[in-house]
Order: C-alpha cells, then structure tokens, then sequence
C-alpha cells in the first residue's frame, strides 16, 4: 500500500479570506499589540496636524508595526518594509494592502521619541491595572554593552592624533616648498600639489577636533578626580595631625591632559570604546541600562542608554529612570560594578530605597559551606564606612534573599533582548539617536512579556477596556 500525503496546490489561485484575522491564531501577539496600542490612546505622536501634503500613515498603525516587528527579531526599516507583504501578522497591522517603505518608516521612527518614551510608561500602566505588575517593589539594575555601528578600527587614540597631527604639519610644509619650487620634482601622475596639501589639511582639522573633544570629555572626569585627590589629601593630613601614620601610597593629583589611550570614533563620535561579553576583547559600543521588576513580572520598569564605559556613576541614574508613576522603588540590587559610596548615599538620601549592592566579586557556584544554615553576622558599628556596612547587608539573610532576586531577574532579561529578539547591535548613530533604539526595544521586550503574562489570550486584557472607554 502506497504512502498518503496532504495534496499540495500551488498552481490553483487563492484569494486572501475576507478577515486576515482567519489567518491568525486568535493567542497571536499580534492582536495584543494592535488592540493595546489603540487603548493605550498615545498623544505624543509628531504628526503633520495641518493636513497639506500627502495623506500620512495611522501614527498607532506605525507604531504597532514597530512594536511588533521589533519583538520579532526585525530592526532594518528595509526589513519591515518587506514584511509588510511577506508577514500575514504584518500585513493585518497594516489593513492588509498599506505598505509603508523604508524612508518613512525611518522618519517616523526618528521623529518620535516622545512618543516611545509615552508607550513605554502606558504598557507598565496597563500591567498594573492588569495585576501583573505591582506599585512598590524592588527592582534590579544592570547594563550590557550594545554594538555601535561604527568599527572599532575607524577610532583613534589621543596619542596617536597627536603624533599624526605633527607628522601632517611636516607633510604640508614639505608640499608647500615644493610648490613654491619651481625646479621640484613632480608627482606621480594623477596627483597634483593642492589637492594633495588640501588633503592633509583636511585630516588634520579632523584629528584636531577629535583631540579637542577627548580634552572636553576628559575635563569632567579630572574635576572629578580633582576631588576625590583633595579628600584624600585632607584624610591623610587629619591622620598625621592625629599622630597616626597614613597607609599607602601618596595619592597622586589627575593628570592636565586626557590619558593617552582615550579613543575617538570617526564613524559615531559619542560611542566607545568597551569591554564586551567576557571582557576578554573590546568592542566600538554603548552601554545599555534597564531596571528589571523583581517581584515576579520581570518587566522592564526603567532603561536608557549611555557612552560610559563602566557603571561606576549609573546607581543614581538607573534608580531614577523608573516612573514613580509605576513603580515606588523600596530595594536596588546591582552588581559590584556599580559600588560607589557616593552613589549609595546619594540613592539611600531623604527616605530613597535600600540598596544593595555587592562589594566585591560574587561567584555563582554554591559550596557546601554555602547550604549550611549561618548565623547572623554582627553588625559594624555606626560610624563604619559604607563599603563595611554594605558587606554586611548583604550577608544577612534578608539581603541575601534580596539580593538573589538580581541574578533572577536583570540577567535573563538581557538574555531574552539579545538571543530571543536577537538585539546585538545598533543600527543608528549618535546617543540621541541609538536611545530611540533602546527605547523601542525595551517597549516591544515589554509587550511581549506582558502578553505571556496575560496567558496568551485577550480574555484577561479586553476585560478592561470597557472600563478605559
């Protein structure tokens, strides 16, 4: 008996049904997208209000199409322009037959940030009207580095534009002689003396302006040392007026000019030079930060990005990215990179949340020693420092139990962002621009999780509605 297979017909024409949604399952994100971005009633929308010039595309049908694209591991605008007739789930957003190109799909994603930024605090209010996410909690912070689109090879260190610069200044003394002589020899063919001199002219003005903006980057790094050296001097005075012999080394006053590894991209100015994965190689990137819920939904409540290389300054900034709109924060977990007194105290002041933060390298592995059940640890006296009483907090039971949330919660997150969606890169230039990014991102990583958290139906979300309306 012969085998049976489905009959396949490619050849016998097919129209589309009458309801694209006959096409999608109806636990489709896609529904959840389209339906939350109508209610969520998003005013920040830069659109053309005076009505000249071509008809515009529906601003909640762009954005739906970026929400739902991004959360689908596609970021290119030529991308979405294709899937908008390739992609059933796309082509519903757009009504079936509207297809948005790249150029206006870029535009409208450059022009409006403010409206991003809006739907990403609506989302989270809307998971708190659902229940899934809760007003007072703690979070978890932490940042990954994202690929800039630049090359790490297109960068120059302050060093070497210096010494560039002084060779280009003997090179356009040298060719202005030679023009100046009429008995010169010539040049190879194809070149000719002006150009040759406007070249160099032209690349060092280039390396000068990068070597001014290393300068001004670097200003306000030695200011800060500047004083982090004069407490330091002032500690180890009142020491030696006290009879007691300071320990360590002298501290040694911030350098005038930018250390000599500085680098500078050409490509995109504002990223860096980083560290990346195991800190074995560096990468031409942005750091991205996100403060993750820890009660539970693992939503992102806070994000934005910055050029710093470390995260030494991003305790206060990543605990007053979350909107006091959704969340009260009441705990801060984050990873040793991130200790630094001032921060703490900064974060701790007028009544802030506890932080906990750890002080040192913490390895994942749990020995035996580890399982066995300890006794409290006796606390350091009030006057101790900050990095003594945080080793403490942190060995208590309740800070152990709080601070296990950080490795359950931030850490995955990235993962998802990076391997589900596959975000490891961006594709624009310049901090203003690459946040844009971020914020999309994080709003389509909250879409999807908030519609996992929903079960995967509009049962639990269109409940609401009648209420919304």
């Amino acid at each position: 008996m012969a085998a049976k297979f489905v009959i396949l017909d490619r050849d016998t024409p097919m129209m589309l049904p009458p309801d694209l949604r006959d096409w999608i399952s109806e636990d489709s994100m896609v529904h959840f997208i389209v339906d939350a971005v109508e209610a969520l009633e998003i005013k920040g929308f830069g659109i053309n209000e005076r009505g000249s010039g071509s008809a515009q595309y529906p601003p909640q049908m762009m954005l739906s199409l970026l929400i739902y694209c991004y959360a689908t591991k596609r970021f290119s605008s030529r991308e979405i322009e294709r899937a908008t007739y390739t992609d059933i789930a796309v082509r519903y957003i757009c009504g079936g037959d509207l297809h948005p190109d790249h150029d206006t799909i870029c535009a409208f994603r450059l022009k409006n940030r403010e409206a991003f930024k809006e739907v990403f605090t609506k989302v989270l209010l809307l998971g708190v009207e659902l229940g899934h996410l809760k007003k007072i909690g703690g979070i978890s912070i932490d940042g990954t580095k994202i690929k800039a689109n630049a090359s790490k090879h297109a960068a120059v260190s302050y060093k070497r534009a210096g010494e560039m610069i002084a060779q280009l200044e003997q090179e356009i003394e040298e060719l202005v002689r030679k023009a100046e002589d009429a008995d010169s020899a010539p040049l190879d063919d194809g070149l000719v003396l002006p150009d040759e001199i406007k070249r160099r002219e032209d690349r060092k003005a280039a390396l000068e302006r990068a070597c001014r903006t290393m300068e001004e980057r670097y200003e306000e790094t030695r200011r800060e040392k500047e004083r982090e050296y004069a407490a330091k001097k002032a500690k180890r005075e009142t020491e030696r007026q006290a009879g007691k012999k300071p320990r360590g080394k002298e501290p040694q006053p911030p350098s005038e000019t930018p250390p000599d590894d500085m680098q500078y991209n050409f490509t995109d100015e504002e990223s860096r030079i980083m560290k990346a994965g195991n800190g074995k190689h560096y990468e031409q990137a942005y750091n991205a930060q996100a403060a993750v819920d820890t009660e539970g939904s693992m939503l992102i409540v806070g994000q934005y990005v910055t050029a710093h290389a470390n995260d030494k300054q991003e305790l206060p900034v990543a605990a007053a990215s979350v909107d006091p709109a959704i969340r009260e924060v009441d705990t801060v977990c984050a990873d040793t990179g991130y200790f630094c007194e001032k921060a703490v105290l900064e974060v701790e002041d007028d009544d802030g949340p506890m932080v906990y933060c750890a002080v040192e390298k913490q390895s994942h592995h749990r020995t035996v020693e580890d399982l066995l059940k300890k006794a409290e640890p006796v606390p350091p006296p009030d006057d101790a420092p900050v990095k003594e009483k945080m080793a403490f907090r942190l060995k208590t039971q309740a800070g152990r139990t709080v601070y296990k949330k950080r490795k359950e919660t931030v850490e995955p997150v990235f993962g998802i962002i990076k391997t589900i969606l596959g975000f490891r890169g961006f594709l624009l230039r310049g901090l203003d621009k690459v946040s844009i990014e971020w914020d999309l991102i994080t709003a389509a990583y909250n879409f999807k999780r908030l519609h996992k958290l929903c079960g995967g139906n509009l049962l639990e979300f269109t409940k609401i509605l009648p209420q919304r309306s």
